[in-house]
């Protein structure tokens, strides 16, 4: 078992890094609290140690060992906690864990479901079910100091979606309907910057099936006429 590993960062990639430790190099997964801190937590000669959780991940046709890292136990802790949620495995726990440990804890004492949806990979039933199993145990990681930044893009498009869906309901559009024009609409177009533009996007995503039809019917006439 592995508990902790030392060494220095030789490749960086999303979610996890390649720790040289001289003799080996391990691949280790690392939480988004983590992975943002990583210069910080450098000692002088540039060596970064992780507290690390170790597992074997099987499946029906291999078996892999996994490390997934951390800056302290307290850390760790709280991802024990987290893994303990039914539903909720040590990958999925690392990918859902990309704001501060810290805010997370404080988001499950005060049963906060509309924050937790905001993780990735947690919908409004596995937000239900991490108040209930962890609800009340989150004193010790409420204190913890570890920021992480939220990009501003995500910032910026939570801002527009709320806006867009605001607007949509004043039109008198039911929440599920306006959440799924507005899903829709993004994976449509990713380059979307503004509420009007995904307003417009979402027009234009319903204008298009009624083109269509308008278009199929006049060809459909055309065709008759010439009969």
């Amino acid at each position: 078992m592995i508990a902790s590993i030392k060494g220095k960062i030789v490749t960086r990639l999303e979610g996890t890094v390649i720790v040289d430790t001289g003799a080996l190099s391990y691949e280790v997964f690392l939480p988004a609290s983590v992975l943002q801190r990583l210069e910080e937590n450098q000692d002088s000669d540039g060596n970064v140690r992780f507290i690390t959780y170790h597992y074997l991940q099987v499946s029906p046709s291999s078996a892999s060992e996994v490390l997934v890292g951390f800056f302290n136990k307290i850390e760790r802790d709280f991802f024990l906690e987290f893994i303990k949620v039914s539903g909720i495995g040590p990958r999925a726990a690392v990918k859902a864990l990309n704001k501060s440990i810290g805010e997370i804890a404080q988001a499950i004492d005060r049963a906060d479901i509309a924050y937790l949806k905001t993780l990735p990979g947690i919908g409004i039933q596995r937000a239900k079910e991490i108040i209930a199993k962890l609800q009340g145990k989150m004193g010790k990681f409420i204190l913890m100091r570890d920021h992480v930044a939220t990009p501003k893009s995500e910032v910026d498009l939570r801002d527009i979606e709320e806006e867009a869906l605001h607007i949509l309901l004043q039109l008198q559009y039911k929440k599920t309907e306006a959440d799924d024009m507005i899903k829709k609409a993004l994976e449509r177009n990713s380059q979307i910057s503004t509420a009007e533009g995904l307003l417009n996007e979402i027009y234009n995503q319903r204008k298009s099936p009624a083109e269509g039809t308008s278009k199929e019917r006049a060809s459909d006439g055309r065709t008759k006429s010439k009969l």
